[in-house]
């Protein structure tokens, strides 16, 4: 299981980055800067810990002996690694071919000319999940091509609410009942995210927010957050703290602590990403046969989940765009993306993976996963997304921990992210 638990790892600190080179500026044309456009590239990876994409690349290298793409590893941490690609292209360093961002840096690194915009007739895009292409956007172009799709679940102890005569939750309320009532009988805590003030924290807010039918920002990229959804979101998160069904432990929690906390059979409900379903499973964890998955619920039934994942890109920089953008293909293509979940364990982008047989036998919560993709939504596009990141996380660290009502809240959201976006 050492991978399948390098896999999730892997998932959570940077859903596979790769990074690289290509033309130059906003709103480039790729072409521009081809001046042959073949040869050898370079892709960068947040830490490679599944050890997957080394073999992928191989088969590249095997079939392009003249195009044969470099594996660079940046560092595991999604926001180092973030901001080790950030200081290179600012400074036009042309070290990277490939970016494989986080999804939510599409748009902060169109806006700052780092990325070109591609061709969309060069990739498979009709055959992905058709949520995951609204990440790769950015003004109406296509600046990035999906690679890795990912959206939340409710993990659920289902031999407790079996026991109980119980479903799975669809609503807030029954999950809150079921957290409060249920979980002390068995001595566990109700339900846990990723409330640490870091990117989870924002996801997981965002979330909340878009299951109540609100936004932090709108489509035009305004401030939406003085709203009543948005109160009723930051609200159900706070409440879960104040009433105990939320327990303060999980203020402290990433990915990984979450994840481990339910394996140890000390949750009765989770929230994480589809990776944590494989370590659930393991010959080490407690809940093993006895976990279930669904949609996250909202407000009046199921929720909405931010997609994660990651897009690949061509750098503004690239010395090889016509290399690059083959690849990039090879990568989505249905052979490889077969073996991004079966050899990587992480959720692919292609729809038709979702209903075959075997591969739901061997990953049995892919049903699920492609119900929570296909309703969920990105985070919000900006162009200053890491300035707006750190501003939510802020804001909601302090409503959980009681520090501000969430009205206050609300509106101290709003104000801070007025400020952000009139800098854009």
């Amino acid at each position: 299981m050492r991978w399948i638990r390098a896999a999730g790892r892997g998932l959570l600190v940077a859903a596979v980055v790769l990074a690289g080179h290509v033309s130059a500026g906003a709103g480039a044309d790729p072409g521009s800067a081809r001046g042959g456009g073949r040869g050898p590239m370079t892709l960068a990876t947040a830490g490679d810990l599944t050890g997957y994409l080394g073999p992928l690349l191989e088969g590249w290298n095997r079939g392009h002996p003249d195009e044969r793409v470099t594996l660079v590893e940046l560092p595991d941490s999604a926001d180092e690694a973030r901001a080790q690609l950030a200081t290179g292209l600012r400074s036009g360093d042309g070290r990277y071919d490939i970016l494989n961002m986080d999804v939510a840096w599409t748009s902060e690194f169109a806006a700052a000319g780092w990325i070109a915009p591609l061709e969309a007739d060069r990739f498979p895009v009709d055959s992905f999940l058709p949520p995951v292409l609204d990440t790769a956007r950015y003004g109406g172009r296509l600046y990035a091509v999906p690679y890795v799709t990912n959206a939340a679940m409710l993990y659920y102890r289902k031999d407790v609410l079996d026991r109980a005569g119980e479903t799975p939750p669809r609503t807030w309320a029954e999950l809150e009942r079921q957290a409060r009532t249920l979980a002390p009988r068995h001595g566990l805590g109700g339900y846990a995210g990723q409330f640490l003030p870091y990117e989870g924290l924002t996801v997981n807010a965002t979330e909340a927010v878009y299951s109540a039918g609100g936004s932090i920002l709108g489509d035009d990229g305004r401030v939406a957050a003085d709203s009543p959804e948005v109160r009723t979101g930051l609200g159900f998160l706070s409440r879960g703290v104040r009433d105990g069904w939320i327990p303060r432990e999980a203020l402290t929690y990433k990915e990984e602590e979450s994840r481990q906390a339910f394996q140890d059979g000390r949750l009765l409900f989770l929230r994480n990403w589809p990776y944590a379903y494989a370590g659930a499973s393991g010959a080490d964890s407690r809940v093993a046969g006895k976990f279930g998955a669904v949609p996250l619920p909202g407000p009046d039934g199921p929720g909405t989940s931010v997609l994660g994942g990651s897009n690949l890109a061509v750098s503004a920089r690239a010395r090889h765009p016509e290399s690059a953008s083959d690849l990039i293909a090879y990568l989505t293509s249905a052979p490889v993306q077969r073996m991004v979940l079966t050899e990587g364990a992480l959720p692919p982008v292609r729809a038709e993976l979702y209903r075959d047989p075997g591969l739901i036998r061997r990953f049995p919560y892919l049903p699920t996963l492609r119900a929570s993709v296909l309703s969920a939504a990105a985070r919000p596009k900006s162009a200053r997304y890491e300035q707006v990141s750190l501003v939510v996380q802020a804001v909601v660290h302090d409503v959980m921990a009681q520090h501000r009502e969430p009205g206050e809240s609300a509106r101290r959201l709003a104000r801070e992210l007025s400020a952000v976006t009139r800098r854009g």
